[in-house]
């Protein structure tokens, strides 16, 4: 940069009276950059480096508890249980904690010893306030609508669902997480649809740099065809392929062929070449000097030359004669082209992906997760830009399918939800994947799933909160303080102060009410307990939304050792309607029961599952009057399932659902040694080392379960096979899953 006297004064002068400067100032004055950034409400470069601890909360090693023919390094041949190597990882929690965590955490020297992260795909919520609730089916088929928890309700709509720019600011930052996670030669694909792909087109050039903005590939979902009032069906989605640098992993990918091309292969000489297809001889471009020529066969024919000439010389094509591989039948000459011998199945795959149909309704790979993708298009995308045992990620993972795919071709994989529901598909999903790959002789990976640790109330408002001005600060002090009336209000308690984690009372029992926007966790009933003990309190109802993957049991035997009883209660989310709050309609119900008996015989010992209550609400009490008549819905009302029918005559009509106690459950499974494998996690000490220590907690090792897989196989077991007895006592531990993703657990000691 050389700039005169009279320049540099001219700029001073320009600054000083807070004027722009002319652009041939700019560019003397800065580099120039082929970077183009975009500006929005809410952007800002600093990005969260908070480091939480992974709990691990179940292994699963193989689907059922039985013998097994695997290499004898891998696995253990009793058990199935895989005892070295990568275990794959799906992870509940929110996206940009697990990523910053992956990044600056002690997880992130496994994932380097792996060869680091090739391949990102992403499908957020682009639909900008859209639905996100969830079709569970019920009893013989019916549909019930889950309406997303409060924690889905905060995230979805109201984070990302104001704006566009609200969208922007949370992507924004988990890319560039996703960037400093990246291997070297890594890609990432994001999926986005035609409002927020211009957005996310500039974002994506800003972080990884506008020429690793590889692709942008069209995919066409649908052909639909639907009319719509002055637009163009939408048909379409988009995929934008970055790579972190030049040096990126891309295997050539084909479009399978048509249905017509693959049945033109029809003809067969029977001469050990297999089938083949006729295909023209006549040259496509222009005709040559040459390829344009009269040819004579070996029978002395002679066949006139194409209009625009053969597409080989006559050389060539007497050679082809001579090899039997022409059909000189007919009036012009054919090639004979072997499926065999073609180089490809397949059409080389341009950015126009319109051979991959959306899931249809009679699809096999059908969850009923309402924004699922076919595996064939994650296929494709693994397949091009990653190969085998590369780790493989999806921070929205949904349904599970880039997890399913990913071990369908031998990679190894991370994903992660927010949903405690979809988090549940997909370990279902990737159970029944094992199944179908143990049938077939090939290998699996185990798999965990795991918690992001220190979900609590005071490390959310300490750390989001801590940059914040005050003004904003006093503003979110408010809103807890009104939801904190309110709910004392809905379950008749009074308001009390001077203690940490206690809120109020009702009668002699205090109240403890969990974060309204993260799940209960572990560590704040831990701090309950150490609050009773001080204060010698021997009754706590704790308040919750969510609770924590793995919270029970051991808790609850911590506090009863200390004289404590605690009582969980879940708060409906009908908490935030002022008017039945004041009503007195909102109730709170108990957190789910289970109970099972162990059979011990002849040193073998089976579960069987005798009952579960679970008790939710979502009932809405004003159906009467927002039901048409001939209409129905289905309600969850007093514990249980309801489909409401509003009549001709206005009255309501009641049809139970949940007839039995195992209506209500999706899942179960045992470990049958609990407490045979402590839960460790790893920290980074203040010395910067990576220490182990013990949570108080253990892992629930997945032994045997039993599962609606699908509408076919709806059924469940409700006994496990018989297991042998190698301990003269042991704890037995049982996990439900209810058909909305809750978990409980339940564990007893046996003597046998």
């Amino acid at each position: 940069m050389k700039l005169s006297d009279n320049e540099k004064r001219d700029i001073c002068k320009l600054i000083e009276d807070g004027k722009n400067l002319p652009n041939k100032y700019r560019f003397l004055l800065f580099d120039e950059s082929d970077q183009i950034d975009l500006k929005w409400n809410g952007k800002t470069d600093s990005i969260t480096n908070i480091v939480l601890p992974f709990q691990i909360i179940e292994q699963i090693d193989e689907p059922r508890t039985e013998n097994l023919e695997f290499d004898q390094g891998v696995f253990d041949l009793m058990q199935g249980r895989q005892v070295t190597g990568w275990t794959n990882k799906l992870i509940w929690g929110d996206n940009k904690y697990i990523l910053s965590s992956l990044k600056n955490g002690p997880m992130r020297e496994e994932i380097e010893k792996e060869g680091g992260i090739k391949l990102v795909y992403i499908d957020p919520p682009f639909d900008v306030g859209a639905d996100f609730s969830i079709n569970v089916e019920v009893g013989d088929g019916e549909i019930y609508e889950k309406q997303p928890n409060v924690m889905e309700h905060i995230a979805y709509r109201d984070t990302w669902g104001k704006y566009h720019d609200s969208f922007l600011t949370m992507i924004y930052e988990r890319i560039k997480l996703i960037y400093e996670l990246l291997a070297e030669d890594g890609s990432i694909f994001i999926h986005c649809d035609s409002r927020l792909n211009q957005y996310l087109k500039i974002i994506m050039g800003e972080i990884f740099g506008i020429n690793n903005v590889r692709s942008e590939i069209i995919w066409e979902r649908s052909v639909s065809g639907k009319t719509t009032t002055k637009n163009y069906s939408k048909d379409i989605d988009h995929l934008i392929w970055c790579t972190k640098s030049d040096n990126y992993i891309f295997n050539e990918t084909f479009k399978p062929l048509s249905e017509s091309t693959i049945n033109s292969y029809s003809y067969d000489d029977n001469n050990g070449r297999g089938k083949y297809a006729s295909v023209s001889m006549q040259k496509t471009g222009s005709p040559g000097p040459l390829t344009t020529y009269d040819y004579m066969d070996n029978s002395g024919k002679v066949w006139k030359c194409p209009n625009k000439g053969w597409r080989m010389t006559k050389e060539k094509l007497k050679i082809l004669e001579d090899d039997n591989r022409l059909i000189l039948t007919g009036e012009v000459i054919r090639e004979k082209s072997y499926w065999k011998e073609r180089k490809n199945i397949g059409k080389k795959a341009n950015n126009l992906w319109n051979d991959i149909p959306n899931l249809q309704g009679k699809s096999k790979e059908i969850t009923n997760y309402p924004t699922q993708k076919p595996e064939k298009l994650l296929e494709r995308i693994i397949k091009g830009h990653s190969n085998q045992n590369d780790i493989i990620c999806d921070f929205f993972s949904g349904s599970g399918t880039t997890a399913a795919v990913a071990e369908k071709l031998n990679r190894k994989w991370i994903c992660a939800d927010l949903g405690k529901f979809a988090i549940h598909i997909t370990r279902k999903r990737m159970i029944n994947l094992q199944r179908e790959l143990k049938k077939e002789s090939l290998n699996w990976r185990a798999f965990e799933v795991l918690n992001l640790g220190k979900y609590q109330r005071q490390y959310f408002l300490e750390n989001e909160f801590k940059e914040i001005d005050e003004v904003k600060k006093n503003n979110q002090n408010l809103k807890i303080n009104d939801f904190e009336n309110l709910l004392f209000e809905a379950y008749k308690a009074n308001k009390i102060s001077g203690f940490k984690t206690l809120h109020g009372k009702k009668g002699d029992d205090f109240v403890s009410i969990g974060p309204v926007n993260q799940p209960l966790s572990r560590n704040h009933v831990e701090e309950v307990i150490k609050e009773c003990i001080k204060n010698k309190i021997i009754s706590v109802h704790i308040l919750g939304f969510e609770y924590e993957m793995g919270l029970f049991p051991t808790i609850q035997e911590e506090a009863k050792a200390n004289g404590i009883r605690l009582l969980y209660k879940q708060i409906p989310i009908d908490i935030f309607d002022k008017r039945a709050v004041e009503k007195g309609e909102v109730l709170f119900y108990d957190v789910a029961y289970i109970d099972f008996k162990c059979h011990v015989n002849d040193g073998m010992i089976k579960v069987e599952l005798t009952d579960f209550a679970v008790f939710l609400n979502e009932e809405n009490f004003y159906i009467k009057d927002t039901l048409r008549p001939g209409s129905s819905k289905i309600v969850i009302e007093n514990g249980q399932i309801i489909q409401k029918s509003k009549l001709k005559d206005e009255s309501i009509q009641e049809k139970f659902l949940t007839q039995h106690w195992h209506d209500w459950i999706d899942y179960w499974s045992v470990d049958f040694n609990y407490e045979s494998k402590k839960e460790f996690i790893k920290v980074i000490n203040g010395d910067g080392e990576i220490t182990e220590k013990w949570t108080g907690n253990y892992i629930f090792e997945n032994e045997w379960q039993s599962f609606r897989s699908d509408v076919k196989n709806n059924k469940l077991e409700f006994e496990t096979s018989k297991i042998k007895i190698t301990q003269e006592s042991l704890k037995v531990a049982v996990k439900v899953i209810d058909i909305f993703g809750n978990d409980t657990m339940k564990v007893i000691e046996v003597n046998t």
